[in-house]
């Protein structure tokens, strides 16, 4: 598929989240003047990170990791010599949770269908999730449910999964988020965006 193809497709995604007034979410959306948040970046990218579901920031403004947790991705790629714009980054949720809470199973149920579209529209050959909810929905998603563990001990992990495109490596990482309570976490992700830099070049030589 082409990427002016792709595109349009995922306009339709956006269209469709735009209207999605099943959600639980959509009115507290509108009450607040808030965007749904689709995703951001190269739509022919090799990698997509996978967040958990949009802040405050990213509410206000429609785009993905903007806010702080944003910055902490930005330093990660920046530091690992990958470009944000040749990366596409999401969320499997699309609107903001109230007082930036977790996502509910209802939520992940209803978003992760557009989730599954954009990754087939896609195609990227790398996965990334970005927290345990990302995680353990795409591990799930894709057979890999018994080598599911705590994110602390298979984060920078890799994993292989089939999709309906072909083989795509899948590999758990922290949330920025974490390492602004946690600073132990910032030199894990340093090491695990080290191995995912890694990775990409072996996939694209």
């Amino acid at each position: 598929m082409d990427k002016a193809k792709k595109t349009e497709q995922l306009k339709h995604i956006r269209d469709e989240v735009v209207e999605l007034k099943n959600s639980p979410l959509y009115l507290y959306r509108k009450e607040n003047e808030y965007f749904p948040v689709l995703g951001e970046g190269n739509h022919d990218a090799t990698i997509i990170f996978i967040g958990e579901a949009p802040g405050e920031n990213e509410a206000k403004t429609g785009r993905p990791f903007c806010g702080t947790a944003g910055k902490i991705l930005d330093e990660l790629l920046k530091g690992a010599g990958i470009k944000r714009e040749e990366v596409y980054i999401t969320n499997i949720v699309k609107d903001r949770p109230p007082k930036n809470r977790d996502p509910e199973p209802v939520e992940i149920a209803i978003y992760a269908p557009f989730l599954e579209r954009q990754i087939n529209i896609i195609q990227p050959k790398i996965i990334a999730t970005l927290g345990r909810f990302s995680m353990e929905y795409i591990m799930k998603s894709y057979g890999l449910e018994s080598e599911l563990a705590p994110i602390g001990a298979i984060h920078g992990h890799i994993f292989e999964a089939e999709l309906p495109y072909g083989t795509v490596t899948i590999i758990p990482l922290y949330h920025p988020a974490a390492t602004i309570y946690n600073r132990a976490t910032k030199e894990d992700l340093i090491k695990d965006f080290s191995i995912l830099k890694k990775i990409t070049e072996q996939l694209i030589k």
